[in-house]
């Protein structure tokens, strides 16, 4: 190295400046021979440059997914669904008083031969009964499976998951009350005396 350059850092990371000293007598000028300064700070806009272009292209593209609210659209129908269908099973339906009201027919027409009491209240009031129960089950657990999909979808309305949390809980509520009906657990078949 020559007794007359020197070298001085400006970070450690960063790239040298090195200046001549140039012995001319009383006076010691230093000349810059190079600076990587400037070129750093060059580097740093353009990059500085290229992540706000980034940045603006990230939020085009996600000002271009915005549209797909059809699914959202989708989602927010399928909650309000599935809690209409969580009332409709612990309320009942029409269907399921139809399907009631052919069983009880039918159980009329077995027993119309004779039957004992037992036998008639099974075939008339009984299936009946578990025939309703049956079809308020199948709205509970279409409620149940609805509302488990939409929250599956990932939402940004809250009203939404609202809809849908509820859709579940009347779901498994509505499932509960018909296994207690269809099993005899809430209220059991008349029985008549000995």
């Amino acid at each position: 190295m020559n007794p007359t350059e020197t070298k001085e850092t400006t970070e450690p990371t960063e790239a040298t400046t090195s200046t001549v000293v140039k012995d001319e007598g009383d006076g010691a000028a230093a000349e810059p021979v190079g600076t990587d300064a400037d070129a750093t700070s060059e580097a740093r806009a353009l990059d500085a440059e290229t992540e706000d272009a980034e940045t603006e292209d990230a939020l085009t593209e996600d000002a271009d997914e915005t549209p797909r609210a059809s699914s959202g659209i989708a989602a927010a129908a399928a909650a309000v669904v599935a809690a209409g269908l969580g009332v409709v099973a612990l309320s009942g339906t029409w269907v399921g008083k139809v399907a009631s009201e052919r069983q009880t027919l039918i159980g009329q027409i077995k027993t119309s031969q004779g039957g004992t009491p037992a036998q008639q209240i099974a075939a008339v009031y009984g299936d009946a009964w578990h025939t309703t129960a049956l079809v308020n089950g199948v709205f509970a657990l279409l409620a149940l499976i609805v509302g488990v999909a939409v929250l599956a979808v990932p939402q940004k309305a809250g009203w939404v998951r609202a809809f849908a949390v509820a859709g579940v809980a009347l779901g498994v509520l509505g499932m509960i009350v018909s296994a207690g009906m269809y099993f005899d657990l809430l209220l059991s078949l008349p029985t008549t005396g000995s």
